[in-house]
């Protein structure tokens, strides 16, 4: 894991084909592909008012969340879902605590677009803004709730795909996905 400065890489050191699609050698079909992109756009918009109260005139977080979205409707392209992901991720820079997860949440549910995996990097960081968030004390709690509430959330197409990938990626992601 990089500093606290800086993104931190939550991608497996090799990529796992169920993420990887059809098209280029996987078995991630594209309605597959689309529900981890939607998914993760309502992770990440699930705390994005942690970044809006801080940074309100700051549309960057929001519009990649939009983007994915646009993506999955096929109104834009991959590269132009991955540009917003980085000018999410931008606006998180300078940032501390909730705010910084928040946009960086919507920074990787725009980066789904380009790689499926990074579907738990946007409930990894809306977890880590929902645990920054809490006050003292209640974290943790906090952190569980915001994933059981992901859990939820998910479509049961993808369900058991994203569940094992929490199992086998929570070491990388901070073990947030213990709930």
């Amino acid at each position: 894991m990089r500093a606290e400065g800086v993104l931190a890489v939550i991608l497996p050191k090799d990529r796992d084909p169920r993420f990887v699609t059809i098209r280029r050698g996987g078995t991630l079909t594209d309605a597959d592909h689309q529900l981890l992109a939607l998914w993760a756009a309502s992770c990440a918009e699930h705390v994005l008012d942690l970044f809006e109260s801080a940074q309100p005139e700051d549309p960057r977080p929001r519009q990649a969340i939009e983007q994915a979205r646009a993506w999955v409707r096929g109104e834009i392209t991959m590269s132009q879902a991955r540009t917003a992901a980085g000018h999410a991720n931008a606006a998180a820079r300078d940032l501390r605590g909730a705010a910084r997860h928040a946009a960086y949440a919507a920074g990787q549910a725009a980066a789904v677009a380009h790689v499926a995996a990074h579907e738990l990097g946007a409930a990894a960081y809306a977890i880590k803004a929902a645990r920054a968030a809490a006050p003292e004390g209640a974290g943790e709690s906090a952190g569980r709730r915001e994933c059981r509430w992901q859990r939820d959330q998910l479509p049961e197409a993808i369900r058991e795909l994203v569940l094992d990938d929490q199992r086998l990626r929570n070491d990388i992601c901070w073990s947030v996905f213990d709930c």
